[in-house]
């Protein structure tokens, strides 16, 4: 950490900066700071990147940034500020602190906070940071978060843990034993020091693939912002025997959309079928995560297209978390009629149809845009069909 770059001239600089081209930038010599140009250069970019997704880091004078990939793995303050509506108590420990985004949010509920993170100048800087925002009630310890478990007796009310993958498995399957820490290992370890975890994971992680790995699991979050999947949260309580529920949540400026489920229940409910009717329902993604389609059929009273088409249907209006459409026309997937029916503009999409979308716009000749919803979809009796619709606000 170079303290110097919080001096005002290179401060001002930053902010100066922050809209400017960083190439540009580099190009320069900067005769007013014995900063390099490319430290500088470093925070623009960084503090870029917390506009929106850190706004009080953002906002306040002479925080410190880390390099921007930590920027870009770090929770953003909606999804932190969630998860510290789920806890209380009197004490929690963040055993991969990172750039303590959620250890802010936790000192709001809990009245100790223990920020673990073994890179020595991340935790300096979060130190830093934690002092510019007004902040006195979090210790900052240079360790890993599970030695610093070993190496005391104390007990805590909650301890969150965000583990990292050791391998870039993007797109694959990947499993909490291959991060670090490994989080299946060491449960028996932490659950000396808790009753009560929190676990945050990557929404590429299977929930199943999860669920076999830990134990304890009461509740699962499927946390999505602006109906894009941001995290999975695994709270685990010791001893509990209860069944898993999966709570899903969509958080956009106005409005939160939840719906909640048990596992257990989906798997047992049998689902009703249906050709396409009145209006025409689409999961958030947060759904779609979660895999509760049975159970959102059931409670919501609304009738599948197909069993692997995740797509619903009623002749009523009803509250739905996720997006509902009036059905204007279904049409048969036939090339010759469609080329006749479709219009040069529409928003289109797939389910459970074996074409992608830039397929089908490159065959038919269609723009993105417009106020017209098109549909190519699989019915109850496996015909390609197609289903023409405006959105209802």
């Amino acid at each position: 950490m170079n303290k110097n770059i919080l001096n005002t001239i290179n401060q001002e600089f930053i902010n100066e900066n922050i809209n400017s081209n960083t190439a540009d930038l580099l190009l320069k010599k900067n005769h007013h700071s014995d900063v390099d140009i490319k430290l500088l250069v470093e925070q623009i970019e960084a503090k870029k990147r917390c506009k929106t997704k850190l706004p009080t880091w953002f906002n306040t004078e002479k925080i410190y940034y880390p390099n921007k990939l930590n920027i870009e793995q770090t929770s953003s303050e909606v999804t932190a500020k969630y998860k510290s509506s789920l806890i209380t108590g009197n004490s929690i420990i963040d055993l991969t602190g990172g750039f303590g985004i959620d250890c802010y949010y936790f000192s709001k509920k809990f009245k100790e906070v223990t920020h673990c993170e073994i890179n020595s100048e991340l935790s300096e800087i979060v130190s830093h940071n934690y002092k510019e925002l007004g902040v006195n009630t979090i210790e900052t310890i240079t360790n890993d978060g599970v030695s610093q478990l070993l190496n005391n007796n104390k007990q805590y009310d909650w301890v969150y843990i965000d583990p990292s993958r050791r391998h870039d498995t993007k797109g694959k399957v990947f499993f909490l034993k291959d991060c670090l820490p490994d989080v299946p290992k060491q449960l028996n370890t932490i659950f000396n020091h808790t009753n009560n975890v929190m676990i945050k994971t990557s929404p590429l992680l299977d929930i199943s693939v999860g669920i076999s790995e830990l134990n304890y699991v009461k509740t699962i979050h499927v946390i999505t912002v602006n109906n894009e999947v941001k995290e999975l949260l695994w709270i685990l309580e010791k001893g509990v025997e209860a069944e898993t529920s999966i709570k899903t949540v969509n958080i956009n400026k106005t409005v939160e959309e939840t719906f909640d489920f048990k596992l257990n229940e989906e798997q047992a409910i049998t689902t009703n079928f249906s050709e396409p009717l009145t209006y025409l329902y689409e999961p958030n993604a947060a759904v779609l995560k979660s895999g509760g389609f049975k159970s959102v059929s059931k409670q919501l009273n609304v009738l599948k297209l197909h069993q692997h088409t995740h797509l619903y249907t009623l002749q009523d209006l009803v509250e739905f978390p996720g997006r509902r459409f009036k059905i204007e026309r279904v049409l048969p997937y036939n090339k010759q009629l469609l080329k006749k029916e479709l219009h040069e503009k529409a928003n289109i999409s797939t389910r459970n149809f074996p074409e992608a979308v830039q397929q089908i716009r490159k065959k038919f000749k269609i723009k993105d845009g417009g106020d017209t919803y098109v549909f190519f979809t699989t019915n109850l009796h496996n015909e390609k069909i197609v289903i023409i619709c405006k959105k209802v606000s």
